[in-house]
Formats: structure tokens, sequence, C-alpha cells
């Protein structure tokens, strides 16, 4: 099937190379010509495991194109994915420009019967709005019907999460409209969950706002835990073993970030004030998580008396491991805080986030490329990312390294005991 998808972030780009990889004919969309060229070079232009591979596998093999020119992307296409940013505004609900300028571009463009599809995380009811609004603006007399078909990808595993997810949720108004969304899904082999457009909207939030409230609760129970003299490690490990409630999202830390889970909870909490509904469990989750962030500054700031003229060592960057993303990440509200409170030698590494966090801070920080180089000499070190190469360090390192053997460590990555036994003065979460 030719599917043409607009938008070559996260969302879109992963969706159209694993369609090309499925066998169908894809061209993906984009405003920004350099992008394009570096796509069309074989450079994805965000880091996320296999997409660079399968991206020039089927850019080779004819079936992925990349191109500016949305006109002759979206005029006889058979489908087309919304797969545009959703970006959060200052009050929390989200911004639908994006997905309002492709809709006025494919109704002004298309020229044969067209299922558009929107992919992009929208409130719900916004595909009924898409769908007047494209019908209200047509140029040919065509024949559109919009469709609703969330992802449910992680950032580190979205190719995976695409092309071997647990359920593919279409929303549609039509059977016309949903034989034609299994068709273009039949060579995933996948279950797929047909449901109205609402209905598929709501899951979304639902299901992304529940993994934030499972977080944020293990949070709040491992702070709890310090208090009472409880480890969360054991807490969690007794709780996982009940199928009721799982052993994923259960590891305490210094709080959720990323592209989904922070917008998702405020988008949903705002559309539920619209409504007049209060979704107590979602704010409290927000709050959590927004106090989870600052956790470590705020107990080495009990500890110390300045961080002016001090070397900090800081250990990960990105919100999470397997992604340059630094959306929300803990890295960005604790530097800042560093910085305010006179830090004047901050030291960072990350294996991939360094460029994009350059963006942000490129002269206040001194970004090294390797673990040792930022621990050499330090005064204290702060943990934000548990990538594979900040976890092979052993608790000795530290106490050879730094000038003085001060770990915060927000994801819990060392045992208390081997810290202790090294003679490194350890601070985690829950422990």
């Amino acid at each position: 099937m030719k599917i043409s998808v607009a938008g070559t972030g996260y969302v879109g780009l992963v969706a159209g190379v694993c369609f090309a990889e499925k066998g169908h004919n894809v061209t993906c969309v984009d405003v920004d010509e350099n992008k394009v060229k570096l796509m069309e070079s074989g450079v994805s232009p965000i880091y996320e495991q296999d997409l660079e591979e399968l991206m020039q596998k089927n850019y080779k093999e004819g079936r992925l194109h990349f191109t500016t020119d949305y006109k002759s992307a979206y005029k006889d296409a058979d489908a087309i994915f919304i797969g545009v940013g959703t970006p959060e505004q200052p009050d929390g609900s989200a911004n639908l420009s994006y997905v309002a300028t492709v809709s006025r571009q494919i109704a002004e463009t298309v020229e044969k019967d067209c299922l558009v599809v929107v992919k992009s995380t929208v409130p719900i009811g916004t595909n009924d709005k898409v769908e007047q609004f494209i019908k209200d603006s047509l140029v040919h007399d065509v024949k559109i019907e919009v469709a609703s078909n969330p992802e449910f990808l992680a950032q580190g595993t979205a190719v995976r999460d695409t092309l071997q997810a647990k359920r593919i949720v279409i929303g549609t108004e039509s059977k016309e409209a949903e034989a034609k969304l299994k068709e273009i899904y039949e060579s995933f082999n996948l279950p797929i969950v047909s449901v109205s457009r609402r209905s598929a909207e709501m899951i979304k939030y639902a299901s992304n706002d529940f993994l934030a409230l499972k977080i944020s609760y293990m949070n709040d129970i491992a702070n709890l835990c310090e208090l009472v003299g409880a480890n969360i490690e054991d807490v969690a490990e007794g709780m996982s073993y009940d199928p009721r409630i799982g052993s994923n999202f259960l590891r305490a830390g210094i709080g959720y970030g990323g592209s989904c889970f922070p917008k998702d909870t405020k988008a949903l909490k705002y559309l539920a004030k619209q409504h007049g509904h209060k979704l107590k469990t979602i704010e409290a989750a927000v709050d959590v998580n927004s106090a989870q962030k600052v956790k470590l500054f705020k107990k080495a700031s009990d500890r110390m008396i300045t961080f002016q003229g001090l070397k900090v060592a800081i250990l990960g960057l990105t919100f999470k491991p397997g992604t340059d993303d630094l959306r929300e990440a803990p890295s960005l509200d604790n530097v800042e805080l560093l910085l305010n409170s006179g830090a004047d030698n901050i030291y960072a590494y990350d294996p991939v986030g360094e460029e994009n966090f350059k963006k942000r801070y490129p002269t206040q920080i001194n970004y090294c490329k390797t673990p040792e180089e930022v621990l050499k000499d330090a005064n204290i070190c702060f943990i934000f990312t548990e990538w594979n190469e900040i976890k092979a360090i052993k608790p000795e390192e530290y106490k050879k390294l730094m000038k003085t053997p001060l770990v915060y460590d927000g994801r819990n990555i060392y045992n208390l005991e081997d810290m202790k036994n090294a003679g490194v003065e350890y601070y985690s979460i829950g422990r």
C-alpha cells in the first residue's frame, strides 16, 4: 500500500521505517530540508536502537522515501499517517497547531479517496475535529475518513515496540476505515484492538498515565521507606510476585521524564478540568514527580555548605538510557539548581546526550568523553541516568578517582554494602 507519513520524529520516523520494513511503499514528509538530506544519506536524526540500520536498508531497497514536498507525497497516497508533535503548552494542554497544519495540507492536495490516520497523541475528540476540518477545506471531490492509531513505543526500544507490539489499537467510525487499517497492519501479524476513535484516544492517555502513576507511587513509597527504615528494592521485589501488580515500573528513582509521561499526565489533567472533572490520582502523580526530580539536590544541599569552587561530577544527562532525548530529564532541573547555587565547576558525561545538552548549556558545563575524566578529583557526584557505561564503574573507582568519594545516585545502581565497603559516602533513593 502507498503510505505517507507526516513528521519524522520518534513517532513518524519509526512508523514510516517499520511500515516499509513490512512491505509498504512509504514516503516520510518533513519541513526541514537538511533533515531530509540527512536521512537520504542514511543518517537517522534521532538516536534509536536498530532504526538507522532499518532506515538504510529500506531506503536502498526503494520502499522508503524522504521529502519536503508534501503535495506530491499526499496527492495519491492510500493512507496518510500524522505523526507530528503535540507539545505541551504552558497551561498543560496539547498544542495541536502542527496537526492542524498537516490537516490543511492534506485537504488541499489529496486527489483520491484516502484514509488519514492520526498517530500523534491528541486530546479525546481531536480526530473528530481533524476529519471535519479536512472535509471543510477539501479542494478535490474525494472521500476522506480519519482514524486514530495511537503509538505505544518507548524511547530506546521504539522499533521493537512497533514491530513486536503487544497490541495495535485502531479507532474508526466505519467498517471501511477499519478494514483498511487492518489491511495495513496485516503483515505485522499482531493482535488488533478495534474501537471507536474517542476510545482509542483515551486508551493512549489512560495507558501512559497509568504507568506514570505506578512510577510516582513507587517513588512516594520509596521516600517513606527512607523515613521508616525499609528498603524500597525489597518492597518492590515482594510486590512483583503478585500478578495483579506485575514487575514492571516498580523501580524507584528520581522521577519520569521524556516526551510522553510528563506531557500526557498534564494533558489529561487539563482535559478533565475542562470538563469539570478532577483527576486526583493524576494530579498527585504530577506533583510527586515534580518533587522527586530534585530530591538528590535537596539531599546534597543538606550535606554541603556550598557548591561553589567544588568540582561537581554528573553521570548521565538523558532522561533514560538508550536515547539522546533530554525532554523533562531530571538532569536539567538539577543542573539549573546547581548553577543557581553557585556551582561553577561542573563536569558531565553521557554517551549520546552530550550534543543535545550543549544546545542548552554550551559553556556552563565541561563535557567529558569518559566517566573517569568526570570523576577525577571530583568533590561530589550525581548519577542521573543508568547507562551501562556508568553501571560498569566499580565502587572502588569512586574512592580512587574522586577527591571526596561522595555519590548521590538517582537510579539505585549500586549495592549499599558494596559502596560502604569501598569507602564511598553513598546516597540513593528509598534505601
